[in-house]
């Protein structure tokens, strides 16, 4: 994988001119897995959809290697940085190696059919999600866990040194979630693939992220590792929720327990 350096200077983003996102400065590290908490309604996912170029900035900037994103052309973006986005729209009937060959759309030309190189990749995606028995199935006879692995291929198969996810374990019981993240984190600790989610589970973030963005009302609240900024204040602070931070007895991450008014009342 190719080193790249992607950051938003003085970024201002929102929707229908409502700004949400206001004034921020980030640098994503490179080759590292990367999670962005905060509340509801903080900006996650309006951050992630403008550093993906989804959402044009209302202001400031999102550089790929000091160039702004809006001077790259759309297939040469697209084999540098790919995006999962919340509950895509699977296509009516279509089968799983067809929707993750649609990942191979920025390296071929027009009346062009797929290359061997393009088999590989989507032979390669389905290996590495664990879903080559599911080849050719209809993705809408699958079951929620099945379908995220298979979108997830889809995004692998597309072969991007940055990948963007938004709530990847989103309606997944717990046992799919793990597996989903420690997929990704395999997927980055082998191929050094930089990879950013929103999730909104904070022991899982601060399970398997290198790096934590911490967010409130669209403003960046602190950043870095998760054992170095995950405290109770910072907890009562974006969520404002009380807590204990304890020590996680698997992995030795920080392990977020809320206090509740029941609690309370103990």
């Amino acid at each position: 994988m190719n080193e790249h350096v992607i950051k938003t200077e003085n970024l201002k983003a929102g929707y229908d001119g409502r700004i949400i996102i206001d004034d921020l400065n980030i640098t994503i590290p490179d080759g590292k897995v990367s999670v962005i908490l905060g509340a509801n309604g903080c900006g996650k996912s309006t951050l992630l959809k403008t550093c993906a170029r989804l959402l044009k900035p209302e202001g400031g900037s999102v550089l790929l290697d000091g160039k702004e994103l809006s001077k790259y052309p759309s297939k040469a973006l697209a084999r540098t940085l790919g995006l999962l986005p919340q509950s895509p729209t699977v296509p009516d009937g279509i089968r799983v190696t067809d929707l993750v060959s649609r990942g191979r759309f920025p390296y071929q030309k027009i009346m062009q059919g797929m290359s061997d190189a393009d088999f590989k990749a989507v032979s390669e995606a389905l290996s590495i999600m664990g879903i080559e028995s599911l080849a050719d199935k209809c993705v809408d006879e699958l079951s929620g866990g099945q379908r995220q692995r298979v979108w997830i291929a889809l995004a692998l198969a597309q072969e991007t040194d940055i990948l963007f996810l938004d709530e990847p374990t989103t309606y997944l019981d717990i046992a799919y979630q793990i597996e989903i993240l420690e997929l990704l984190v395999e997927l980055n600790r082998k191929k050094k693939t930089t990879i950013v989610m929103v999730l909104h589970d904070i022991n899982e973030a601060a399970r398997y992220a290198d790096h934590i963005f911490a967010m409130k009302n669209g403003k960046l609240v602190a950043e870095g590792a998760p054992k170095d900024i995950l405290t109770e204040d910072l907890i009562n602070e974006i969520y404002g929720m009380r807590c204990k931070v304890i020590e996680d007895p698997v992995y030795g991450t920080p392990y977020i327990i809320p206090i509740g008014k029941q609690a309370e009342q103990r």
